[in-house]
């Protein structure tokens, strides 16, 4: 009784705990939601580091965390770090009301999870509704992170997350049928399957509405490669015409409203580099329902140096992947493919754009093109467009029509770029180039995705659309001394020296001794 009366009193204080301050806003990132009060201000108020409070600006309201200083801010002000001064439009100073805010119900969840309890679909739906109105810190969020990464996560917090995250964000209303998508968990260099999938299956009449990333730690996203040629940023509504009309869009993702939460979760598993299962499955499997997908093909790529090296655990994730989708209400297949090395030849926005280009032509880089046409084929066995067994044959042959290459220049047009005198050869990429050539004759034996990526990156990608990297080679090719090995491209001969001096610090291109009869001609 006495703890009841206890907490109904703290709760009158809370409500009561208003306070009017001048806000002060300050050009400062604070990689979360934080206010700046006075120490000494703040004691007297019986507020400190770490209390949640609402901060209010004519109508707009957020709820931030509260951190202290002596100096920075004056008695009666509060310090708005930039997220904080966006979220309610201060642009410099302005009048605000601050309330102290109860603890988030979360808590106790994450506490109950931490603990080795599975969670019900209510409590995970609280959770991320909490996410949202960040009442959680980033170590609360992180707390929660931890917990799914040490006990895992049933089928039904899964789908409990997944759902979850859908509601946070818009969803797309195509109105046509089917709808077909396709996702890699990442980790291969170049692989821009989606590029060549998406006309594939417009083409064949199927509807493809594709959400695409940007590079995080890679050369390149598909929205950094498809935005050398058009405009990857489209406002959702536009996203639906397009479907509609054409059959297919490929944007970036982080433009739209779609699976809003799973962008905040992102951030807390990147720093830690924590990526559970559970949350894994639950933030793929959110954006393709937030499209309407009812089929879709995951690319779970294995190997030497890339996110899965265990075939026994790919094949796990794969069927978690097609348990999950069936519960979603989409039909999945999941692809176990070799990952050991890059696809295509270009590494870097617009060398991969080349690629992805000369394979709708009817060329490009053979292992592109299969593993693409693989791909689409088995999407359109999926959703009934191709027999078992032939749709990959029936994906080569809208290829060889040109009529992929025909929906493609018309899906570059509705996001306004210029076809006229598109082809794989008029993508422009940089004009500083250094060749490395082979320093003694062998086999490739392995090619290097992350560290391919590394010099990549120095010489400019993916902000420079036209720097990166184009192989002369692949895994098992017999090379003799003097052979180009790969060439890096960069627009400014001083980021060509980083990528140069990047190189020298790492062997990105592994060759094993062969007999010198082999290598004759």
């Amino acid at each position: 009784m006495v703890q009841s009366e206890y907490k109904q009193k703290k709760e009158r204080i809370l409500k009561l705990h208003r306070l009017q301050l001048k806000a002060k806003a300050l050009d400062v990132m604070a990689g979360g939601m934080v206010v700046l009060l006075n120490a000494q201000f703040a004691h007297q108020n019986d507020i400190f580091t770490g209390y949640r409070v609402i901060v209010r600006h004519g109508r707009k309201e957020t709820i931030v965390m509260v951190d202290l200083t002596n100096d920075m801010v004056k008695s009666g002000e509060a310090g708005l770090f930039y997220e904080v001064a966006k979220a309610l439009g201060v642009a410099k100073k302005a009048d605000i009301e601050l309330e102290l805010t109860s603890r988030p119900k979360s808590i106790e969840y994450i506490k109950a999870k931490l603990d080795g309890q599975a969670l019900q679909p209510a409590q995970i739906e609280t959770i991320i509704s909490e996410v949202m109105e960040n009442r959680l810190s980033e170590g609360e969020m992180a707390a929660f992170m931890t917990s799914c990464y040490i006990h895992g996560m049933d089928d039904n917090e899964v789908v409990g997350l997944t759902d979850a995250i859908v509601k946070t964000g818009d969803t797309l209303k195509i109105g046509k049928s089917p709808i077909l998508d396709k996702h890699c968990i990442g980790g291969v260099a170049g692989n821009r399957t989606t590029m060549v999938m998406v006309p594939i299956v417009a083409a064949a009449g199927c509807y493809m509405p594709k959400t695409s990333s940007r590079a995080i730690t890679s050369a390149a996203g598909t929205a950094d490669a498809m935005e050398t040629l058009c405009e990857v940023t489209l406002p959702i509504h536009e996203m639906e015409r397009q479907v509609r009309a054409i059959g297919g869009c490929i944007v970036w993702g982080g433009a739209v409203n779609l699976a809003a939460a799973d962008d905040k979760l992102i951030k807390v598993r990147n720093p830690l580099s924590l990526d559970p299962k559970g949350v894994l499955l639950s933030s793929i499997l959110a954006k393709k329902k937030s499209v309407g997908a009812q089929y879709c093909v995951i690319d779970i790529p294995i190997g030497r140096g890339v996110k899965l090296t265990d075939t026994a655990a790919a094949r796990d994730l794969a069927k978690n992947f097609i348990t999950i989708g069936k519960r979603l209400g989409i039909k999945i297949e999941a692809l176990i493919t070799n990952g050991e090395d890059p696809i295509g030849n270009g590494i870097g926005p617009a060398l991969e754009c080349r690629d992805a280009l000369a394979v709708l032509e009817g060329n490009g880089p053979t292992d592109l093109r299969d593993k693409s046409v693989m791909m689409a084929g088995t999407l359109l066995e999926l959703a009934g467009k191709a027999k078992k067994g032939e749709g990959a044959a029936i994906a080569a042959r809208l290829i060889e029509s040109g009529k992929a290459l025909s929906k493609f220049k018309q899906i570059v047009e509705w996001q306004g770029g210029e076809t006229r005198n598109l082809n794989s050869h008029s993508i422009p990429i940089g004009s500083h180039h250094y060749r490395v050539s082979a320093e003694r004759s062998g086999r490739i034996s392995h090619l290097d995705n992350k560290m391919l990526s590394r010099v990549a990156r120095a010489a400019g990608a993916p902000a420079i659309k036209g720097a990166g990297i184009y192989l002369h080679c692949e895994k098992g090719d017999l090379i003799k001394i003097g052979n180009p090995i790969m060439d890096i491209y960069s627009e400014s001969e001083t980021k060509l020296d980083m990528a140069i001096e990047v190189l020298r610090g790492y062997e990105p291109v592994e060759m094993e001794k062969v007999l010198l009869d082999s290598l004759k001609e």
